[in-house]
């Protein structure tokens, strides 16, 4: 007897209609408390964070609900939609919708419900009913069996790549099983940097440049293939899959931004992976808000003097060349006053980090996350050459930054769904083999009900980032797509990371357990590129202003 419910590509269609039109009520209950006379008050926003953060997570879930239903249509047209398809898809479906319905959790200690508006969600109740045999105990676990049976694959569902695509996430999958996974524990308890040959090997496999134009040395691919290898990349490591970030984020500022002369100095280097770049943004006062930037640079001749602080750098020590972002203009006191340099760097050493005159800084010691190293850095009248301001123009920083803005969201979602995926691998494995009572702890319920959401969370979450990658490769505004990757992979990843501790027990709270470095990664993915809060206020915000 089949567990696939008969009518599922209906339902699953359905699920994600239902949830937009509860969506458009909880967008017009909150835009009644933060519209007055139909303008957005930012003030009133923020007093109603609650209920506005709520609509964006629950406009997230819809988009995530919309998004699985038309994967499985294309699927279904590709003769490709199977069992291990349809069980995961039937189950988030069910307990996405029960969440919407009942009480969605922003965080562990946060719920949102339509009651807080009173908005009714009984609309939905009959589709939950429809839905509840998908999501069976026996559901659960024949989800659990088929991941079993999918094990070392890239992930349990067909993908509806194409063979391209296909292609690279499996060469990518077999490197990082190969070259990074048997390491990444070692680095971690060693607090070592990734070693430079790794680096220089995902160089030569075109990590670095996988979408810069093959003009420049790139192979031309898109968002999609970036979500695709950064996934593998991140499922051997989370260290590994993040090194391209900054690459990703250079080689942007550069495309849009830079001279043609600035293009040519740095592009090919950056793309072949000869230059490693960091990104110099946060300061220890400033946080998310990067329009009270303190630190500045004052022209001199053909130089900038930069003098300030910056902290949470991420792979400074080795970084060769720093997008640094600081206040060109004294007179002001928000964004419009900052400037992006392309700043060089000698690169540093463990022992010696910043051998460079007016920069001095230190490493900040943290739980996970540890392969680039993290660090503060001060600056004291540290040279900056005028002909590295980015585009030759002053007061455009700010902008220039937050046009990245939307590829980083993207591929940390893709980061966040590789860091999940090997949760899932390591808590699969241990529940399958681990035995209790005489029985494999994958054959206890709780442990099988786990395990099968984390799969049918991880494919979600997959959907929702490569429709937004899809939406960045058609030259689309798609920051709030990005928005709701990010934000909700981030908490699917330490969800996932979580429940695998719990299935270890008390073996996983070891250190010298894989799963507990998975949880330390975890935990940095729902705070840096935009913390879930800020993040889910940029999301609001764009459903209310979209509203007027």
């Amino acid at each position: 007897m089949s567990l696939v419910l008969p009518d599922l590509p209906e339902l699953l269609d359905r699920a994600g209609r239902e949830a937009e039109v509860l969506v458009a009520e909880l967008q017009d209950a909150v835009g009644e408390r933060v519209r007055p006379g139909g303008r957005l008050d930012r003030a009133a926003l923020d007093a109603d964070q609650h209920v506005a953060h709520g609509l964006a997570w629950a406009a997230a879930y819809a988009e995530t609900l919309r998004q699985v239903a038309a994967w499985a249509e294309r699927l279904i047209t590709q003769e490709k939609f199977g069992e291990a398809e349809a069980l995961p898809a039937q189950l988030l479906a069910h307990e996405y919708l029960s969440q919407l319905a009942g009480g969605l959790p922003m965080n562990q200690g946060e719920m949102f419900r339509p009651a807080d508006l009173e908005v009714s969600a009984h609309r939905l109740q009959p589709l939950i009913e429809r839905l509840a045999p998908g999501a069976s105990q026996a559901v659960k676990a024949r989800i659990v069996e088929l991941l079993d049976q999918a094990r070392g694959r890239a992930s349990l569902e067909a993908s509806g790549l194409d063979e391209t695509l296909e292609a690279v996430s499996g060469q990518f999958q077999a490197f990082a099983h190969a070259k990074i996974a048997p390491f990444a524990h070692g680095w971690h308890l060693k607090d070592e940097l990734i070693p430079l040959e790794l680096i220089e090997e995902m160089g030569a496999l075109g990590v670095f440049g996988l979408t810069a134009p093959e003009a420049w040395g790139g192979s031309g691919f898109g968002k999609v293939a970036m979500c695709v290898v950064t996934e593998a990349l991140s499922r051997g490591y989370i260290g590994t899959g993040s090194l391209g970030t900054r690459s990703e984020i250079a080689a942007e500022l550069l495309l849009a931004h830079g001279t043609d002369d600035q293009k040519a100095r740095f592009l090919p280097a950056i793309v072949s992976g000869a230059i490693v770049p960091t990104a110099v943004f946060t300061e220890p006062e400033a946080g998310s808000d990067l329009g009270s930037l303190r630190t500045r640079a004052m022209r001199d001749g053909e130089v900038w003097r930069v003098t300030g602080a910056k902290t949470w750098i991420t792979h400074a020590a080795r970084a060769d060349l720093m997008t640094l972002l600081v206040r060109t203009d004294p007179a002001s006191r928000d964004h419009r006053g900052l400037s992006m340099f392309l700043a060089e760097k000698p690169r540093g050493t463990v022992a010696d980090p910043f051998p460079a005159p007016g920069m001095t800084g230190g490493e900040i010691a943290v739980i996970g996350y540890r392969g680039m190293k993290e660090y503060e850095i001060a600056f004291d009248g540290f040279e900056v050459a005028h002909a590295n301001l980015l585009g030759g123009q002053e007061g455009q920083g700010f902008a220039q930054l937050m046009a990245t803005f939307e590829s980083a969201r993207i591929q940390t979602a893709a980061r966040a769904i590789g860091v999940a995926q090997n949760a899932l691998d390591l808590a699969l494995d241990y529940a399958l083999q681990r035995r209790q009572f005489g029985e494999p702890l994958a054959a206890f319920p709780r442990v099988a009900n786990k395990l099968a959401m984390m799969a049918a969370e991880i494919l979600g979450a997959r959907r929702l980032a490569w429709f937004a990658a899809g939406a960045k490769d058609q030259g689309r505004r798609c920051d709030l797509e990005a928005g709701m990757a990010k934000l909700t992979a981030a908490r699917i990843a330490w969800a996932a990371a979580d429940n695998a501790v719990q299935i270890h027990g008390g073996t996983g709270f070891a250190v010298e357990q894989p799963v507990s470095r998975v949880l330390a990664d975890a935990r940095i993915l729902n705070i840096f590129e935009g913390a879930g809060e800020i993040q889910a206020q940029v999301i609001a915000r764009r459903l209310l202003e979209g509203a007027n």
